[in-house]
Formats: C-alpha cells, structure tokens, sequence
C-alpha cells in the first residue's frame, strides 16, 4: 500500500484559514446587554409599631352554680346553652325537709316571745314591791336575769328562722349572673350536698370577653426603652390600638381595648400577661379559642417599607436587600428588620433615604454588576395578599 503525504504548506493554510475564519465569527458576536432589574425607591416614613401576640380567650364573668344546701333534684329549669338572667332559678331541690325546719324555728321563736312577755311582767311587779320591802332583792335581781335569758332566747329564736328561711331559699338555685349556661352536671333525682359544694353548672357573660396575651418581657423592655427615648410615640392618650387575628386568619370585626399588663414576670417562662377586653355581641368569641392580638404601640417616625419579595436572608437568618448604586452596580446590603406591615418588611436599619431596592430581576444579578434599573411593576397590596394574615413582629424580629 502506498501512502501519499500531504505538503507541509498546505496544512499550514488550512490551519490557518481556520484560526482566521473562528476570529471573525468571535469579532462578528453583538456585544453582551445589560440586565435590566425592577426596583423600588424607598423613603422613610411613619410606620405603626405593632406586636402580634399569642393569647386564649376567657369569658368576663364566670360563676360555677354549686349546691348550698343538701336534698334531691326535683326538677331542671331551663335549656342548657342558653341564655339566663341573673336570679332566674336553674334548679328545684326538694324544700320539704327546710319547710319543717322553719315552722320549727317559728313555733321556738313563738315559745320564747311568750316567755318574755312573762318574764317583762314578773320584773315590774317586782319593782314595785322591792321598793316596799315586799320580796327580797335577790328575787328582783333573779327576775331581771330571767328576763335577759328570754331576750336572748327570742333572739336566737329570730335567728333559727332567719337561717330556716335561707335555707329554705336555697332549694332555688338560681343563676348568680347574667350569661350563657353550659352542661348540667346533676339530673333530676340526683342527691346534692352543701358539705361537698356539688357542681350543678356554669354560667358565663361572653359579652364582652377577655384576651389574655403572652409578651416576653425582654420584648417589653426594649418597648419602654424606644418611647422614653422617643423613637416611638403613643397614638393616643394612653391607649393602644389592639386587633384580633381569629384561627381562621380572618381579622375580628370589634377592636379591643387593652386593660393592664401584669408587674410580674413569670420565672418559668420569662413573659408577662398582658389583658385586652373586646366587645362580643354576636357571640363569635367563646372562652379557649386561640387568638392573636395585634397591639398598636407607637409610630416609627423613620422606618422604611419594603416589599417582602426584596427581602432575603443568609444562612444565618440576617436580612439582606440587592441595592443599585448611583454608579448603576449592584450592591448588597444587611437590614435591621422590625416586623412587617401587610405585604412589607419595616426595616430600621441599613437603608438611606432614596436607595433603589431591587425587587424584580434579582435572581439575575449579583453585587458587583452594572445593570439597568426601571419602576418596579408591583401587584396591588390587596391581590398579593389575598387572605394571607400578616406575621408577627416577634417573628419578624427572630428571623433578623
């Protein structure tokens, strides 16, 4: 076989023809653009301070109807789950047992006022005859202590009938408030007993209702610390604007009022128990639901808003925000975020007054990198919510 070989030249002009012809492609190529990111530019304004808490809810009044004399149940009167006026009778214990114990107590108190009328008769006749030297003075004086033991008899007398009528009362249990009343506990024929206290039932006033919240103290704190230096100030005259989150996510139509907040920090979990008192006419709110409260504390006068979806976090949970520059670069920033305020984080720190947050395209760019900034096109506040309840300053506060 013979093998032919190819000139030397021609290989060479072949590579080079090659060389020349992947230069051109590469001087022919456009030039790369620059990306074009969606930002907004932020202000400092005004912004609620607001803490959401975990609470339950307690009923206003709650009074446990127990038996305060002994005897059978005869009869219940009225239909559990229902609303009861306060004095309206619940239940009926059989009075005849009390009936005979006050016709008692009336026939003694009977005895002993005949008695002291007696008793009143024999000292004024022996008046009269001590002073004509008629009877000893120790007959009068034994007469006029007679007649003390029969006031006295006639007290206790008036004293049994008293208790007998009590007593008597008692067979009427009736409601001590005004409320809604829950499962009865006894049935007609059961044996009550006043030794024992029995538990009959339980009214309670649902209108209105108290929210007991949790708040850790190092959380109060830090709130006391920022009004006395006056980075927030009070909305009104000593009173916080409190809201209710249902478990439903739905916000509670009434608004509360806060009532006092416990001096006393618990050992054992380090929080104090704050207490709201809300309106309740339709009965939507029962004792034990769980709730959350958001409690309008102050205005942060120099806060900044920015969209959740500009907002993003390390692996160490500190917040970070993408900024264009006045030199168009990308720039990367730590936040001190608060909480949020709908659909926004409220961050005090590490922003200034007109930095361009990127908010759109930031998944595009990096820091460092020269890009095209435009007005954000956001969704309304309204639609990007859409039912979603708003987190908590706690949280918010956590996750910094």
């Amino acid at each position: 076989m013979r093998v032919e070989r190819v000139p030397y030249r021609l290989i060479t002009a072949a590579t080079a023809a090659v060389f020349l012809a992947a230069c051109g492609n590469k001087e022919s190529a456009p030039p790369p653009q620059t990306p074009e990111v969606g930002v907004v530019t932020v202000q400092p304004q005004a912004v609620p301070a607001v803490t959401e808490l975990p609470g339950r809810t307690s009923a206003f009044l709650v009074a446990q109807v127990r038996a305060r004399v002994d005897g059978i149940v005869l009869r219940r009167e009225f239909t559990e789950g229902a609303d009861v006026k306060a004095g309206q009778r619940l239940y009926k214990i059989d009075p005849a047992p009390y009936v005979a114990a006050l016709n008692s107590a009336k026939a003694t108190l009977a005895r002993a006022q005949a008695n002291l009328v007696t008793q009143n008769a024999l000292v004024a006749r022996y008046k009269v005859l001590v002073a004509a030297n008629a009877v000893s003075k120790q007959d009068y004086d034994n007469a006029v202590a007679t007649q003390g033991q029969a006031a006295a008899d006639v007290a206790a007398g008036k004293a049994a009938v008293d208790t007998g009528q009590i007593n008597l009362g008692y067979t009427d249990v009736v409601s001590p408030i005004t409320g809604r009343v829950g499962i009865s506990q006894v049935t007609p024929g059961a044996y009550v007993q006043a030794s024992q206290a029995t538990l009959m039932s339980t009214v309670q006033q649902l209108d209105p209702v108290y929210v007991d919240l949790t708040q850790s103290s190092l959380e109060g704190l830090k709130l006391r610390q920022d009004v006395q230096s006056g980075r927030l100030k009070t909305t009104g005259p000593g009173a916080a604007k409190v809201s209710l989150i249902l478990e439903d996510g739905k916000t509670y139509s009434e608004p509360g009022k806060l009532q006092f907040s416990d001096v006393t920090v618990d050992q054992t979990t380090g929080s104090v128990t704050i207490r709201a008192l809300f309106p309740n006419p339709g009965k939507v709110l029962l004792p034990g639901m769980f709730v959350r409260a958001r409690i309008e504390e102050g205005v942060n006068e120099n806060a900044f808003l920015v969209p959740q979806i500009g907002v993003t976090h390390d692996q160490k949970g500190q917040a970070i925000a993408l900024i264009v520059n006045a030199a168009n670069k990308v720039e990367s920033r730590p936040l001190t975020t608060i909480g949020t305020d709908g659909q926004d984080w409220i961050v005090e720190g590490g922003l200034e007054a007109g930095d361009h947050v990127i908010v759109q395209g930031a998944d595009k760019v990096h820091p460092g990198v020269t890009v095209k900034s435009v007005p954000a096109q956001l969704a309304p506040a309204a639609d990007a919510a859409s039912g979603a309840a708003p987190a908590s300053a706690a949280a918010a506060s956590s996750a910094q």
